[in-house]
């Protein structure tokens, strides 16, 4: 069973087979500032308040990060967008349905800060909602 199966496995087989494990993509956390800097300190990211008490830590692909930080981040500033590789996790990264029905990555365990291939400022622009840099999608 590949590392996504878990969460793929309600799926008709033709959809799980879009999620081949050969497969991997950029993934990206939404994290307060304060948080990922206390990561840096201990060397990984435990989640922020709502991924521990959900028991993992949540993800965004590229076509749904920007959904993500208008719903759950409104307003908010200070924040960090960190960008990973889903490949990185094995087992520990699954894909589950969420909102709208849609899988989300959600990562069973502990973050290396090493993981991060890079970690860019998400502003709050003119209108109130976050600028993002380009993500590809």
């Amino acid at each position: 069973m590949d590392r996504r199966a878990a969460g793929l496995a309600h799926l008709p087989v033709r959809q799980r087979l879009v999620y081949s494990a050969a497969m991997s993509q950029i993934i990206y956390k939404i994290a307060p500032r304060a948080l990922w800097d206390k990561a840096l300190e201990k060397g990984v990211f435990e989640g922020a308040p709502i991924d521990l008490a959900d028991g993992f830590i949540h993800f965004s692909t590229a076509e749904q990060a920007r959904e993500t930080a208008a719903k759950h981040f409104a307003g908010q500033t200070d924040l960090l967008l960190i960008a990973v590789d889903d490949g990185a996790f094995g087992d520990a990264m699954r894909y589950e349905v969420s909102r709208g029905g849609a899988l989300f990555p959600h990562l069973y365990a502990p973050l290396p800060v090493s993981a991060a291939l890079w970690v860019k400022d998400l502003p709050l622009g003119p209108d109130g909602s976050h600028v993002f840099p380009d993500l590809g999608d």
